[in-house]
């Protein structure tokens, strides 16, 4: 059961008419703007696959998708179940998302570096009625077959099937449906009526503590988290993704953003620095979301005379390195977007910033889309701020709040922090659905989530007196990965595993490279037992992504705690920190 809470009369003098008349100018559900366009431009290019050069008109991803929602209804994927999706295909992903959707039915990704402990419980909190999935993943699925106590029906994607030997068996404690049947000809989409407040997706977020919660979105909060973004498109325009399809930046900022706009999309499974504007050149995107460490990748790269000569004008860079006007410089992007966006709160928070002058970002000769004037008047229709680049120069600029959710700064009893003085950000919407439904079964977290009828953030951040968003933090024991949000919870959990560790302790200190964290566990064996950090790191090797692993690893007789037992995390910080800055630091640093 999940505790939801979409409509909170907190504001009686907003002018709600106006708000969703907005929200909604270019329609609210996704699927019903994919139909759109599918009749108005069913030759344009929806989806490019950069993997194998896979190409879809609207009019071919449409038919696709809908025969694959009628398959998927009539093996029982009807409204309000949940269908999983495990796979580093990116295209396979997002058809599957839109076909689930379709049939009314529930998108639920899985984090594809998953395996074992973390797999199954993903799955058994998800209890899905059908798990699509590919060849590369089948192994690790059957690896947890005996620990799952919720079974889904199987499906198994396989391209090569037929070509290069048949699919390898899924386990037979598994009911499974051949790939061919989800997409048989014949099969007629459902008709489903969706509503704005029906649930789209569950995706799971680490949060700060504990194991991941599944966070349950309606088809508002896809239009919400979407809203800023596509306010800078046009139909000309070209998104480009690497980002995956469990993350909502690839799933929803990305590949549904394009179905609102009903401009094309061109995606990849994953980032390379190396190959990233030859994909550029061959996709011609105009809009691309760069995250954390794959900004000092490309930054790192030896200045070329043609940096600026690509078709990149438009960049969502999060979190907004401080350093952004040299980045756009260097590569010519005229315009910036900064923001806050979450899993939970879509995003709330965000700017325009103008980083070149018409013509001395990219060529006119590359140049699409809407001009300078045009961006800034659009911006300024929808209650979106804009500057320019050098206005910018605080570290952890997010901008300001957008028209949809009241924002606040709250200290301790959720006390209204006074300007400049750091507080969680938290937030209340200001038309229903705007936010996630709460979290799936796990009702006691969406309540503390929502407590005081705040949505908070769990970030910590400072508000200036111009009404400027400034993060600064992540409260709790959050840790920072290639883009992941993991907590110390599940490093810790996994470490604990190991036969010879009696106790743990895992935190986050700042990395070498980018805004991003280093994991660093400190472990205490067990009795009697020779323990070695070595040990440690393949035991992670084994049982962990490799995002999660930890970087630093130090066996200890105990670890510092309070009177009442709880670790001091700080303690362990300040003196990994000053072992680190000491003359021998370097040496000892991945040990």
């Amino acid at each position: 059961m999940t505790v939801g809470i979409t409509s909170i009369d907190i504001a009686p003098s907003v002018d709600e008419d106006r708000l969703l008349k907005l929200l909604v100018e270019d329609g609210e559900i996704v699927t019903e703007r994919l139909d759109h366009w599918v009749r108005e431009r069913p030759d344009a290019r929806y989806l490019y696959y950069g993997e194998d050069a896979t190409s879809l008109t609207y009019a071919e991803f449409g038919t696709l998708t809908d025969t694959i929602a009628g398959n998927l209804a009539a093996h029982g994927a009807v409204k309000g179940e949940r269908v999983s999706v495990l796979t580093t295909n990116s295209y396979l992903a997002a058809v599957m998302m839109f076909a689930i959707w379709k049939c009314g039915a529930i998108y639920c990704p899985v984090n594809f570096a998953y395996t074992g402990r973390l797999l199954a419980y993903q799955l058994d909190d998800t209890a899905p009625r059908l798990l699509i999935t590919d060849t590369a993943h089948l192994s690790a699925i059957n690896d947890v077959a005996a620990d799952l106590a919720h079974r889904p029906t199987l499906v198994v994607h396989s391209r090569s099937a037929g070509e290069h030997g048949e699919v390898p068996d899924a386990d037979p404690r598994f009911t499974t449906i051949p790939w061919a049947s989800l997409v048989a000809q014949g099969a007629a989409r459902p008709d489903v009526e969706i509503l704005f407040d029906d649930p789209a997706n569950i995706v799971y977020t680490s949060g700060t503590t504990g194991p991941a919660k599944g966070v349950v979105q309606p088809y508002r909060w896809m239009a919400q988290y979407t809203f800023g973004l596509r306010s800078l498109l046009t139909r000309d325009d070209v998104i480009y993704s690497d980002l995956p399809m469990y993350h909502v930046g690839g799933a929803i900022a990305n590949v549904a953003r394009a179905a609102w706009v009903g401009c094309a999309v061109a995606i990849w499974d994953r980032f390379s620095p190396n190959d990233f504007w030859d994909r550029i050149a061959i996709s011609g995107s105009t809009s691309a979301i760069l995250l954390d460490v794959m900004i000092p990748w490309l930054m790192n790269a030896d200045p070329r005379a043609d940096d600026r000569v690509n078709t990149l004008n438009k960049v969502y860079m999060q979190p907004l390195p401080q350093h952004h006007a040299e980045v756009a410089s260097r590569f010519g992007f005229d315009l910036v977007m900064a923001g806050f966006g979450q899993t939970e709160s879509g995003a709330t928070v965000n700017a325009f910033i103008v980083e070149t002058a018409p013509g001395e970002g990219t060529p006119a000769t590359h140049y699409r889309g809407l001009s300078h004037a045009e961006i800034t008047e659009r911006a300024d229709q929808r209650g979106i701020r804009v500057l320019s680049g050098a206005e910018v120069t605080e570290k952890g600029f997010m901008g300001s709040p957008g028209p949809f959710c009241e924002v606040s700064i709250r200290g301790e009893h959720d006390r209204e922090c006074a300007v400049g003085e750091p507080g969680q950000l938290v937030l209340r919407p200001r038309l229903p659905g705007l936010t996630m439904l709460g979290y799936h079964g796990k009702p006691e977290a969406t309540v503390a989530a929502w407590r005081n009828l705040w949505l908070h953030t769990g970030d910590a951040a400072v508000c200036d007196a111009d009404g400027t968003f400034v993060f600064v933090d992540w409260l709790g024991d959050r840790i920072r990965v290639r883009g992941e949000n993991l907590s110390s919870y599940q490093v810790e959990d996994l470490v604990n595993q190991h036969p010879a560790v009696q106790f743990c302790a895992a935190f986050a200190i700042p990395s070498d490279s980018g805004t991003e964290d280093d994991v660093v566990v400190y472990v205490v064996p067990a009795d009697g037992v020779a323990l070695t950090a070595e040990i440690i790191h393949q035991h992670a090797e084994s049982v962990m992504p490799k995002y999660m692993r930890p970087r630093i690893v130090r066996v200890v007789s105990d670890l510092p705690r309070t009177a009442t037992n709880k670790i001091e995390k700080y303690r362990l910080r300040r003196r990994i920190l000053d072992e680190l800055a000491g003359p021998a630091g370097s040496a000892t640093a991945p040990s």
